[in-house]
């Protein structure tokens, strides 16, 4: 009975010790979902990325586990209810959830915050050279991938095609970029969209067995007064060569895809993991995992972000003089 008592004994003694080494708010390795997106996206490199860099895998407070998913919308809803910590959401989702105009959801996905802007998403719509089609409202009556649905490519997709008045008059198909791929490549598409950067793997396997070509999606938003009703889009051109046959540049749109937190994830964390990705040496290997992440940067730390800071991103881009 002694025996069993000085253990413990013991045991409380080194839980308490542990306890006031740990950050507030953190169990050791508290595990720490990274919402990422479908295969052969942007999104999951993200993820993925900052779950196996080195200085975040060694960390001993928590332990970042990179998550798929099929995109911007869901990780937006899962942070908010708490199932995911991080995550990568476009800047115009978490600017419309915030406000409760997401279409066909008037909730309000307060508890999401930004950390860091990643990368800019351009839209892409993918068709063969000699299709005929030169504009998105040519594909009333046509086979189209329109991405995974509760993606932010679905969404972005409707949004647009909706604008255009041709949502409903195109035959949709709800499928993950490389699935698309495949499906445009077996002539069972006529065309397939994607909201990602450039150069995209799955555009790039399109590419091998069709002579594929860009539409000019910026003609079509300028014509309808697109960029007057969603204003955090931003014009810019897919460059010339950027995919094979494609020798010239391309007017489009792009959103901000942003890094994003729970409100509920401790300030600390967020600080913490800030500091060591965004370091020379994170930047590099961020870097190395894709050509997008080339923007990435102190300097373009907040870019294209218009909602609320999580307060550890707050207090990391102020100590870089961006606030």
């Amino acid at each position: 009975m002694h025996v069993i008592r000085s253990i413990q004994a013991i045991s409380g003694t080194a839980l308490l010790a542990l306890s006031m080494v740990l950050p507030a708010g953190v169990a050791a390795g508290e595990r720490m979902v990274f919402g990422g997106g479908p295969a052969g996206g942007t999104f999951q490199i993200v993820a993925n990325a900052i779950q196996t860099y080195g200085p975040v895998k060694e960390s001993e407070d928590y332990m970042v586990k990179a998550q798929s998913s099929a995109g911007s919308l869901e990780n937006l809803r899962r942070i908010n209810r708490g199932k995911m910590q991080f995550g990568v959401v476009y800047s115009g989702h978490l600017y419309l959830g915030r406000e409760g105009q997401l279409k066909n959801d008037d909730r309000r996905y307060e508890d999401v915050l930004a950390v860091a802007y990643l990368y800019g998403a351009p839209a892409q719509l993918i068709v063969r050279r000699d299709s005929g089609i030169k504009s998105a409202r040519d594909l009333v009556g046509k086979k189209v991938g329109v991405g995974n649905a509760g993606s932010g490519a679905f969404a972005n997709c409707e949004l647009f095609f909706t604008h255009l008045g041709i949502w409903d008059e195109v035959e949709r198909n709800a499928m993950g970029y490389n699935d698309a791929a495949a499906a445009f490549g077996n002539r069972q598409l006529d065309a397939f969209w994607l909201f990602t950067a450039f150069p995209s793997g799955a555009v790039i396997m399109a590419a091998q067995t069709n002579d594929i070509d860009l539409v000019d999606l910026a003609a079509d938003a300028d014509a309808t007064g697109f960029f007057d009703a969603y204003p955090y889009f931003s014009k810019l051109p897919v460059p010339a060569g950027t995919y094979r046959g494609v020798d010239h540049a391309t007017p489009s749109f792009q959103d901000s895809a942003l890094w994003v937190a729970g409100a509920d994830v401790p300030d600390h964390v967020v600080y913490d993991l800030l500091s060591k990705v965004y370091t020379d040496a994170g930047l590099e290997y961020m870097r190395r995992q894709k050509e997008t992440f080339k923007e990435l940067g102190i300097a373009n730390g907040v870019k294209g972000i218009v909602t609320p800071l999580h307060p550890g991103a707050e207090r990391f881009w102020a100590e870089q003089g961006l606030l």
